[in-house]
């Protein structure tokens, strides 16, 4: 019996008890852990390290398993088992994507590239333990467009060429223009010279004037013009390069979409299944441990 101010204590068995056997669940857990990584099982060391998900995604059961709550344990872990992971698991990609190509970049941390052309691009990152392609989104939507403007007979980037080149067509005129604006300019200096030398009235004088300031106003413009004549070189060489850059971007596209096409037909069954990576790949594993 307490009174108001006072708990009772638990029984020093019953903590004992309890304590206990809580550290034989985990002692338990990372055994499995251990021993499925000894007998090379990746399939189980997914399973236990997110149960739910795998009964979920895998045996697809109404009513999985929650998870025991013990991953933590092993979160000072990752990098070794995800180096430990990542070796059956990039064979697996290199037949199922065999487009992308994996770099390590660190203990249990990989990148990969699309193709193996000259000017690949850097793709994504690989979440060994979550069985995940992250896509660099930009890259992603990019390749996407592609394929909506492949179906309209367009590529990539064909609006921007075409801007770019127009511009370039425009300044080349501009450059071509030189000899009759140098024309013109000489005979605008001429009239202002016989304005100059013309005697004229006071009533004259007005006129003359404003005569003058209309053609030093054209001779202005004319000298505008040669100014941004002398630009459009450089200009011009600035376009043809972003034009060879962007027509270097649409063939490495185009390698991309063919590869997608080859290996799954369309670019939305390529998405399907990569957001079916964590199922695929564990039913393959299941499927060859029998």
């Amino acid at each position: 019996m307490v009174d108001g101010n006072q708990f009772e204590l638990p029984q020093h068995d019953q903590a004992t008890d309890d304590l206990t056997q809580v550290l034989v669940a985990k002692i338990e857990y990372l055994k499995s852990l251990e021993d499925a990584v000894k007998r090379q099982d990746d399939r189980l060391v997914y399973e236990l390290i997110d149960t739910e998900r795998y009964d979920k995604e895998v045996v697809q059961a109404r009513h999985g398993r929650k998870n025991q709550g013990y991953d933590h344990l092993i979160n000072d872990s990752y990098a070794f088992l995800n180096e430990y992971l990542s070796t059956k698991l990039i064979a697996y990609l290199r037949e199922e994507y065999p487009f992308f190509y994996f770099e390590k970049t660190d203990l249990g941390q990989f990148q990969f590239y699309f193709g193996n052309w000259w000017g690949r691009r850097l793709f994504g990152q690989l979440d060994v333990l979550h069985l995940a392609l992250n896509f660099d989104q930009e890259e992603l939507a990019k390749l996407k467009k592609s394929f909506e403007l492949e179906a309209q007979g367009q590529r990539y980037n064909s609006t921007r060429i075409h801007e770019l080149a127009s511009e370039n067509d425009r300044l080349q005129a501009l450059i071509d223009g030189q000899d009759e604006r140098d024309a013109q300019k000489n005979e605008i200096r001429q009239k202002i010279k016989e304005l100059a030398q013309e005697k004229t009235s006071f009533w004259r004088s007005g006129e003359q004037k404003d005569e003058k300031q209309k053609l030093q106003a054209q001779l202005s413009d004319l000298s505008d013009l040669d100014q941004k004549a002398n630009e459009a070189y450089q200009k011009i060489r600035d376009n043809e390069k972003v034009v060879l850059e962007l027509s270097k971007e649409d063939t490495l596209l185009g390698y991309e979409r063919e590869s997608i096409v080859t290996k799954f037909g369309s670019f939305e069954t390529f998405q399907k299944q990569v957001a079916s990576l964590y199922h695929n790949y564990l039913t393959k594993l299941v499927t060859q441990k029998g």
